[in-house]
């Protein structure tokens, strides 16, 4: 895979010559632009569509929340910031991770080194999904997941449950006794997950829904030995997913 396109985007000067160095000694990485001036940083960023923007978000005329709400589709963020109560809203707007400030290398790589996964498993679905690539369908009911050093095709079929933990998200499998376990976030996953099947039912889960046993009356899902709790902002879709198909 070729390097990842980056524009860096923070009002302080100091913090811009930081991730700069940063991004010069990461090899899969690639400095495309970066901006002091948010306004202008959304401009190049809709023009130039890189696929990774390391942006603040405490920023004069558009904040960094604000300016990611409107990047283009293929682009993703990873905020950096100096006050963590911001962590939070970073994975509502579908960034790939948060990092607080000052930030030390070993963490900008963590985060740098999940980007790189979430692109890798993008190109493999794409991939697989090119005509002439064999069985359309049986290449769009799969992705691969980079787990201990190796890439594992894993069938939407064979997924129970996907658990989110920090920097890490385990996904348990009919096939396996042992989950698998790759550094990315839940939101990345959930993308590419097809909704038909699969849906968020808390912060941290993801159920697969034909892997459901049974629902208890406080909406506590058993699937695959583990209970799994609706939570209050997941259970409107997933009330409705319910009385589309309830027996009455």
């Amino acid at each position: 895979m070729k390097a990842l396109n980056c524009i860096v985007v923070d009002d302080e000067p100091l913090a811009v010559k930081m991730l700069e160095n940063f991004i010069s000694k990461t090899s899969f990485l690639s400095l495309e632009a970066s901006f002091t001036d948010p306004v202008a940083a959304l401009e190049a960023i809709r023009n130039q569509r890189p696929q990774l923007v390391f942006l603040d978000i405490q920023m004069p005329d558009l904040n960094g929340m604000e300016l990611s709400r409107m990047v283009p589709d293929g682009t993703r963020v990873i905020f950096t910031t100096a006050f963590k109560d911001y962590a939070f809203d970073s994975y509502e707007v579908s960034a790939l991770d948060f990092l607080l400030k000052p930030i030390r290398y070993q963490k900008f790589l963590e985060a740098a080194e999940k980007a790189r996964q979430w692109f890798e498993l993008l190109e493999s679905a794409e991939t697989a999904a090119e005509p002439g690539s064999g069985s359309a369908s049986a290449q769009q009911d799969s992705i691969f997941v980079k787990s201990e050093g190796q890439l594992h095709k894993v069938a939407f079929s064979d997924i129970r449950y996907v658990e989110g933990m920090k920097d890490y998200v385990l996904l348990y499998l009919c096939s396996e006794k042992r989950p698998l376990v790759t550094h990315i976030t839940m939101k990345a996953v959930e993308e590419l997950l097809p909704t038909s099947r699969f849906m968020r039912v808390h912060r941290s889960y993801i159920v697969a829904l034909d892997q459901i046993e049974s629902i208890g009356g406080s909406y506590d899902i058993s699937i695959g030995g583990a209970l799994i709790h609706v939570s209050g902002a997941y259970r409107p879709a997933f009330e409705q997913y319910l009385s589309q198909r309830m027996l009455r």
